[in-house]
């Protein structure tokens, strides 16, 4: 009988007599499953206390009533009730979701030509291509947004170039301090998510379909309609999902460039763990949100895989 096999038997009888240390080392040996959540297990344990505990928390506080500086731990739906009572509530979420699907949108169109021609035109130096996407990100997320804040301003960059030119009398007030300035400037940010996952599936088509595609008489537009686009539609829908998911709840953008007609759910809950201190409103907010924002994905990724069928 091998060491390893003794070992195991040992265990199997008698796991007090060996010691604590002996017992776990034959668990992991005669177990894979138990090597691989050890493997994990610094990873296990970062997510829980970084993702799952404060979403239990925040879970738990909104199922309580804020009592001026104190919490009333008393369980209650009051937090929920008073949601649907006020219809600024869902108001806002709903305008939050359409913000949030036209940052998707705008950036989705405005990534996939960049990622297209990386994929397919691009023939060297892609690497250096990539790298000089991710430049934007090379400064502070607040730089951005104020540095789009200064473009669109009343005197800004656009502005004060149309006037020079002659194009403008006044300055356009509509560019700023709206929703139009928060798609803007959300659609930038966020351009980088977008082009990688489509770029990564545009690289990985096959190009003897599109070759074969052409054989068959297909032009440009036909063949990018019958063969690249449904092929890169995986990264599409990342790229949506990328973008969509994060926006909906963004609050420091809606702040900087939105003003009073360009906030969105963001601001609100911010306010309820700020000004408002009112934490258990503010965590019910936040849970109903996060619940829409799952149903909306889990319906769209049901129309996707329907339609896919359908075809």
């Amino acid at each position: 009988m091998t060491e390893h096999a003794k070992v195991t038997v040992g265990v199997a009888a008698e796991p007090e007599r060996l010691g604590l240390r002996v017992w776990v080392r034959a668990l992991f040996l005669r177990s894979e499953q138990a090597r691989g959540y050890a493997l994990l297990s610094p990873t296990l344990i970062y997510m829980f206390l970084v993702l799952a505990l404060p979403l239990g928390l925040l879970v738990t506080f909104s199922f309580w009533t804020q009592n001026y500086l104190d919490f009333d731990r008393s369980f209650t739906f009051t937090n929920y009730i008073m949601f649907f009572q006020k219809p600024i509530y869902p108001a806002l979420l709903w305008k939050s979701i359409k913000m949030s699907g036209a940052v998707t949108l705008a950036t989705v169109i405005l990534a996939y030509p960049m990622a297209y021609f990386l994929a397919f035109r691009v023939k060297r130096a892609k690497m250096t291509w990539l790298i000089l996407i991710t430049v934007p990100f090379w400064t502070s997320y607040l730089l951005r947004v104020f540095a789009w804040k200064i473009i669109l301003g009343y005197e800004g960059v656009i502005n004060s170039g149309l006037k020079s030119i002659g194009l403008l009398e006044n300055s356009l007030e509509f560019l700023l301090y709206n929703p139009f300035a928060v798609v803007i400037t959300l659609a930038h940010a966020w351009a980088a998510f977008a082009i990688l996952p489509i770029y990564v599936s545009l690289e990985k088509i096959d190009r003897s379909l599109l070759e074969a595609a052409t054989d068959l008489g297909d032009g440009p537009m036909m063949r990018f309609l019958r063969v690249t686009l449904p092929l890169s539609s995986p990264g599409v829908i990342a790229a949506s999902l990328f973008v969509f998911i994060p926006t909906v709840g963004d609050y420091v953008t809606p702040s900087l460039v939105g003003g009073t007609t360009g906030i969105m759910i963001g601001n609100i809950i911010q306010s309820m763990f700020g000004k408002a201190n009112n934490w258990p409103m503010g965590g019910a907010i936040a849970v109903i949100s996060m619940l829409s924002i799952a149903l909306l994905i889990c319906a769209f990724l049901w129309l996707i895989q329907r339609t896919k069928r359908l075809v």
